[in-house]
């Protein structure tokens, strides 16, 4: 039986929260515990049914990104070209009440050890983030980038609190600040739609991909080890459906028979994973992606307002008639949806 949660009806603030303790015993601390079916069917049906929920309504507003890849602001951080851009558009959404919910891969801890380090280096990002979560409006999931907060041991030692970097180099007392005190990371979320009774699955997407799931480690040591040396010379990432097209199309292909398969139960399914950002038109399966925080020049993400569901692009626009200044911009990739349709 799901666990429910309470919140995002009217301005999407916490009404309350029932527990978050992870149920039985941590397994190996990164995740080793062998999986007896790792298709891409199988894995999602597991997540779909381990999910927690969260009911809204036609008042209820959120923002999901996924693929920030947050790392450690040098020339490997694929993050770091676009964090103004990423800053901005939280500030927008904070003001506008908007729960935020990250859909897995925010912090790059492939190619970086530490996440402190992340942490240090996008310091105002997570600040704001801080007052999502403050504020009862922020939801994470792990991917397979962040698998690392799958353990809740992780997630207490560097999600609850953190010491500030200059305490730590003068060696002063270190004082622990809250972060996200209390918080759970997903591997999967629904939200509930009062209005149908109808659910929309959220959940990364790398469910089943062998070198993003079951053999993760095999990817993480390629990443961390090779991949990023060879970044130099532009080579591609061989672990990654983002930048490899047949796998890319092969596994959506898998998610979207997924989804037909599973009509009756998932109204929606919006996940992340291979960078391509996709909203369906009428009569095509209820499939959708978010996108990433890492293209060239522009971040992509999903938003809900008004029973509405609608991609969008947040980029670096210019004024001609201010002599060619700079500002961010945002405009929808497409037509709007109404959740209706689908849930």
């Amino acid at each position: 039986m799901r666990k429910k949660y309470f919140v995002c009806l009217g301005s999407g603030q916490a009404e309350g929260e029932g527990s978050c303790q992870e149920k039985g015993k941590e397994q190996r601390r990164w995740g080793f515990g062998k999986e007896k079916n790792m298709s891409v069917a199988s894995r999602l049906s597991e997540v779909f049914a381990s999910s927690e929920e969260i009911p809204f309504d036609d008042s209820s507003k959120f923002i999901f990104f996924s693929d920030c890849h947050r790392g450690d602001n040098s020339w490997t951080d694929d993050f770091a070209p676009n964090q103004n851009i990423f800053f901005h558009a939280l500030n927008f959404y904070y003001d506008q009440g908007f729960t935020y919910i990250e859909i897995g891969d925010g912090d790059e801890l492939w190619e970086n050890r530490s996440f402190e380090t992340i942490r240090e280096a996008h310091s105002h990002i997570f600040w704001k983030m801080s007052q999502f979560y403050e504020a009862g409006r922020l939801h994470l999931l792990w991917g397979n980038h962040n698998r690392k907060w799958k353990v809740l041991r992780q997630v207490k030692k560097f999600l609850y609190h953190f010491s500030a970097e200059r305490e730590r180099k003068l060696g002063m007392k270190q004082i622990p600040k809250p972060l996200f005190d209390g918080i759970k990371v997903h591997e999967g979320l629904i939200l509930h739609y009062l209005p149908t009774n109808k659910e929309i699955f959220l959940t990364h997407g790398h469910q089943g991909d062998v070198l993003n799931d079951e053999w993760w480690w095999v990817g993480r040591f390629v990443v961390r080890n090779i991949w990023k040396v060879l970044q130099l010379v532009g080579a591609r990432d061989p672990t990654s459906p983002a930048k490899n097209f047949k796998k890319r199309i092969k596994l959506e292909q898998e998610i979207v028979a997924w989804v037909n398969g599973n009509l009756g139960k998932v109204g929606l399914l919006i996940v992340g994973h291979t960078h391509r950002p996709y909203l369906p038109a009428e009569k095509e399966p209820p499939y959708c992606n978010t996108g990433s925080c890492v293209h060239p020049r522009c971040i992509t993400g999903i938003e809900i307002e008004n029973g509405e569901i609608r991609l969008i692009k947040w980029f670096i626009d210019v004024n001609p008639v201010t002599g060619g200044t700079l500002f961010v911009n945002k405009e929808p990739l497409g037509k709007p949806r109404k959740l209706k349709d689908f849930v």
